[in-house]
């Protein structure tokens, strides 16, 4: 019995991976260049330094 769980666990999960790879590829072909991920605060926001923020320390 429990090796028939954990074959319908992995089943179930395997699917799950499937339908969610599916999802992507539709997102990805609608809105090819992913901006419904990003956040709309972040959208202009540079990673590194900022200006200002480097101190000189003599």
């Amino acid at each position: 019995m429990e090796k028939r769980r954990r074959e319908q666990t992995r089943k179930q999960k395997q699917q799950d991976k499937q339908q969610r790879r599916i999802k992507r590829e539709s997102e990805k072909r609608t809105n090819p260049d992913g901006s419904i991920d990003k956040d709309a605060d972040l959208k202009d926001m540079v990673p590194g330094p900022q200006p200002g923020q480097i101190i000189d320390i003599e």
